[in-house]
């Protein structure tokens, strides 16, 4: 793989596809309006809990969004993965469990999605599904019944490549708008504003990202508070699968970073800071990127931020979207700078990111799962 081809691979086409399936999304989620507010009003009505579910990439949505749905009607929902249910659901549900649970499935083939259904069933006193996915032939999207909405996302979002890139955001924001579907139309704005800002960042830095990743950085280390954190979380996935391994990848809060982890920085780190535009938030994040700056030698840092917080990093990559975005929509702004630092870092790696894994150990639906239920 070259640099002079990279427009061409599945990776690149599906980061940059993202801003335009977020409009088709909206309006298939408008579409819907009516049967949606109906399935969500019955079971909030009954006292249903919500929770969000998916394996890898699809469990971080829920990661997520957990704090980012607080002034929704979805405020208090759990995040809970595919594969811990599966592994032990009496952990989470029993008979007098009332679960609506929202499971995010780019294929709806894998083993811990499918299984991860059936065991909920099986424990929970009741249950009803909300199955958001991006692939129509799936097994999840076949399962019919009075207790099962499913929202089926623009083709286009069931990634070709390895790495799950607009199925991730797209789920997230699919799942944030059924959230708020009982004031939808006025979502739209914030729809367009979000891709909009997003088509400007990725054209303007592009280039600069392509370029950060020609340095020699052996770790790399994605920090973000609240939802920021859950997208930190991905960003890490991102890096570390689509280099095989070769880059090796951790994430956490701001604040949670001093607590230990810390010691994880050193001269071959790449650092990435998610700001957040909360002021109140951001203040303790410029406290812990300052120290970093004044304490330690790395290899390079970049800042993702919606204004320039003013301080100094190799990149600073600004969102550019108003503060009155509602935080379950402009968290996922985030996510493409660490999409992009992973395709290129691939490339730049001799690797060919719509297929990185040299040695197999990763797959696009994973295999081999035996269900125990």
């Amino acid at each position: 793989m070259t640099m002079t081809d990279f427009k061409e691979l599945h990776t690149y086409r599906e980061i940059r596809q993202q801003p335009g399936v977020w409009r088709k999304a909206y309006d298939i989620i408008l579409s819907r309006k009516g049967d949606i507010r109906q399935f969500v009003d019955k079971y909030l009505a009954q006292g249903f809990e919500i929770v969000m579910t998916g394996a890898g990439t699809s469990a971080y949505i829920g990661d997520a969004l957990e704090p980012a749905l607080f002034d929704t009607r979805f405020r208090g929902a759990r995040a809970i993965a595919t594969t811990d249910i599966l592994t032990a659901p009496e952990f989470y549900f029993n008979k007098e469990s009332k679960v609506l649970l929202i499971s995010f499935a780019r294929s709806g083939n894998s083993p811990e999605s499918v299984g991860a259904v059936k065991a909920a069933e099986a424990t929970a006193g009741q249950i009803a599904h909300i199955f958001i996915t991006c692939n129509a032939d799936g097994q999840l999207a076949a399962r019919k019944g009075d207790n099962i909405l499913c929202v089926l996302l623009p083709p286009e979002t069931n990634d070709l490549s390895l790495a799950m890139t607009s199925s991730y955001s797209t789920m997230l924001l699919a799942c944030s708008m059924i959230a708020n579907i009982d004031k939808i139309e006025s979502q739209k704005d914030y729809i367009w504003a979000l891709a909009g800002s997003v088509e400007a960042a990725m054209e303007k830095y592009e280039a600069e990202i392509e370029k950060l990743t020609r340095r020699d950085f052996k770790r790399a280390i994605f920090l973000g508070s609240g939802p920021l954190q859950g997208v930190a979380e991905e960003c890490r996935l991102k890096l570390q699968e689509l280099t095989d391994g070769a880059v090796m990848c951790a994430f956490d809060s701001f604040l949670g970073f001093r607590h230990g982890p810390k010691a994880l920085v050193n001269p071959e780190s790449l650092l990435v800071y998610l700001v957040s535009p909360i002021e109140r938030i951001r203040r303790y994040e410029l406290d812990l990127i300052h120290q970093i700056q004044a304490n330690n030698n790395v290899k390079a840092s970049v800042v993702v931020c919606t204004k320039d917080p003013g301080v100094s990093s190799d990149l600073t990559v600004e969102l550019g979207f108003g503060d009155d975005m509602p935080a379950c929509y402009g968290c996922v702004a985030y996510v493409f700078a660490g999409q992009m630092l992973g395709m290129f870092k691939s490339i730049n790696s001799g690797l060919c990111p719509d297929t990185p894994s040299v040695s197999g150990n990763i797959s696009r639906v994973v295999e081999g799962v035996t269900l125990y239920i």
